[in-house]
């Protein structure tokens, strides 16, 4: 496999695309790389870095504007058929048709990609072990799991055996143990067969896996190489601090990414807070921002390396893209507003739908300004919880109360002092970011110049361009604009239903900096997440599976809860729903 040929070569390749502006840019510029054959090759890169616009120029889907692309050493300009009959391509929203069972969409993609009825039955038997589907093909695919769809959608892409397999993100929405069971099933691939699989990920864990990165940015091509040798470019430059026992790990962060000149990223992690810090940081100002903590050396991480590559690349205005932190209303200090009493309380809380019960008996409470994690793989249940505390959905029974409002008796009232950010980002794509704020604010009951002048602050606030069509925008500035609406009307609560699905590292930053300072004036924030680092960001945490809570807790003491040697919020929440339901089936067994 040494000698054999690159399965991609790419020389100059161009892709120019009309801005929301009006004025062309260069979604891919000038790019040149080329790919062994047989290995596991990553694309990493933020929000609009060329990522999916260079997939799908390999998969013929696009045609580039310049430039040479090969293919399994094919011409893709000149026979895009060649190439399409010899790979399979997944896209972020793979098609499943959800009114089909499982094995009918096996069935249709084996249809429509022609593969041979006589190796139809070893092939699905394969996959659908491989997936663990075995038990599920009656199932209509819209009732799976969102981890189960992507694992089915991976099936329907490899019923036909390509040459070279293309994965656009192919883990986003899924919950860490989906997102482990699914690469599992690529490197199974990959060792079995051989497969060619370049994969594009906002994962870094995920690149760590990797024979090769590519690290992209604005079209550009910014680095290359082994996870390896792209995490020894932070070598030297990489800390972890502890801060002090009653000062939260995210606000010694904000701290250190508010201050210019000192740090490149910082992110809490395990209780400590852990840094980048510039090549040219003064250590007295550092050594002040940190309050006499003592920063300790760490080994670098593949995430070190990407985050300083975006600082070079970028420079002053990547600082610029960045909203600025709301206005705080405490440092390190009371909480405004804070009674003691809590803002929501759960009790006892039941949702059934038929005889399927998505949630049981489920109780906690959410003091005044908390970060509160609702946390769980797909299908656990907290999707229907987190419905039941906006208002949307009623529960079956139960104690329900939010901002001192019965949820059973009156969630008009309650809605009106809470805000919501969908998964989806509730949007309208033909709206300037203007007239979105300017909906919502009608939406939430404001009029005329109270109106006026909260779509004009928020503006400044999230550093928005209120002319800009939201549909063109990426997703990391839709996500601002979504929070944007959802604080519009000043609410004491906001629920962020996952909000950062699909964001790469650096907008995720940006938001959760948003969320402290928001944490900060008094909000109470109730988020659920599939990124596990984002509950380092919580003042507790709840883990749910099949409706059940299993933890509840500060991140430190549901790390300690899992009984591992946990260091990381990722290790500890896969522990505990393995043990959890290991548990189940024992019980099961003895029943």
């Amino acid at each position: 496999m040494i000698d054999a040929p690159p399965s991609v070569v790419i020389e100059g390749l161009r892709k120019t695309f009309s801005g929301p502006d009006g004025k062309p840019f260069d979604a891919v510029a000038g790019i040149s790389l080329s790919i062994r054959p047989g290995t596991l090759t990553a694309f990493v890169g933020p929000d609009g870095a060329g990522k999916t616009t260079l997939m799908r120029m390999m998969a013929g889907l696009l045609r580039p504007d310049g430039g040479k692309l090969s293919v399994l050493g094919i011409d893709l300009l000149v026979d895009p058929q060649s190439v399409q009959n010899r790979i399979s391509y997944m896209p972020q929203r793979f098609g499943l048709y959800e009114d089909l069972s499982v094995q009918e969409n096996l069935d249709l993609y084996a249809d429509l990609h022609g593969v041979p009825p006589a190796v139809r039955a070893e092939r699905f038997s394969r996959l659908l072990a491989m997936t663990d589907l075995a038990s599920f093909t009656q199932r209509p695919a819209g009732k799976l799991s969102g981890g189960m769809k992507q694992k089915l959608g991976l099936a329907c892409t490899l019923v036909r055996v390509p040459d070279l397999l293309l994965l656009d993100e192919p883990s986003v929405g899924v919950d860490p143990l989906s997102r482990r069971d699914l690469w599992r099933i690529i490197e199974q691939l990959i060792e079995a067969e051989g497969l060619s699989v370049i994969a594009s990920t906002a994962y870094m864990d995920e690149a760590q896996r990797c024979d090769q990165v590519f690290v992209l940015n604005r079209g550009a091509l910014l680095a290359e190489g082994t996870p390896a040798a792209l995490t020894a470019r932070a070598d030297g430059l990489t800390y972890v601090v502890t801060p002090d026992a009653d000062v939260p790990a995210r606000d010694l962060q904000a701290r250190l990414i508010d201050a210019p000149g000192l740090v490149v990223d910082a992110v809490p992690s395990g209780g400590q807070v852990r840094f980048i810090r510039q090549p040219a940081c003064d250590d007295a100002r550092l050594k002040e921002l940190l309050h006499g903590c003592d920063a300790q050396p760490r080994e670098a991480e593949l995430e070190d390396a990407f985050m300083l590559l975006l600082h070079e690349h970028e420079g002053p205005a990547r600082e610029a893209s960045v909203p600025p932190p709301l206005a705080a209303g405490r440092a390190d200090g009371p909480i405004p507003g804070d009674d003691g009493a809590p803002v929501i309380l759960v009790r006892d809380l039941v949702r059934r739908f038929g005889d399927f019960t998505a949630v049981a008996n489920t109780s906690f409470d959410v003091r005044r300004g908390e970060i509160f994690g609702l946390l769980g793989p797909n299908g656990a249940g907290k999707t229907t919880t987190f419905r039941m505390l906006c208002g949307l959905l009623p529960a079956s029974s139960g104690e329900l109360r939010v901002a001192g409002v019965n949820l059973r008796t009156a969630r008009a009232a309650a809605r009106a002092r809470i805000g919501y950010v969908a998964q989806k980002f509730s949007l309208y794509s033909n709206l300037t970011v203007r007239e979105n704020l300017d909906f919502f604010g009608g939406a939430y009951g404001l009029r005329g110049k109270r109106r006026q002048d909260r779509v004009r602050e928020i503006i400044r606030q999230f550093d928005l361009d209120p002319s800009a069509p939201s549909g063109n925008l990426p997703l990391g500035y839709k996500q601002r604009l979504a929070m944007a609406a959802g604080l519009l009307h000043e609410p004491e609560i906001l629920f962020l239903d996952e909000p950062t699905s699909g964001i790469d590292p650096l907008a995720r930053r940006a938001f959760w900096r948003t969320i402290t300072a928001l944490s900060q004036a008094g909000v109470t924030i109730v988020v659920t997440t599939h990124f596990m680092e984002e509950a380092e960001y919580c003042d507790r945490v709840a883990i749910q599976d099949a409706g059940r809570l299993l933890a509840l807790g500060t991140p430190r003491e549901v790390r300690a809860r899992s009984g591992t040697a946990a260091g990381h919020m990722n290790e500890a929440f896969i522990a505990i729903v393995e043990q959890a339901r290991a548990a189940e089936g024992h019980a099961r067994v003895a029943a």
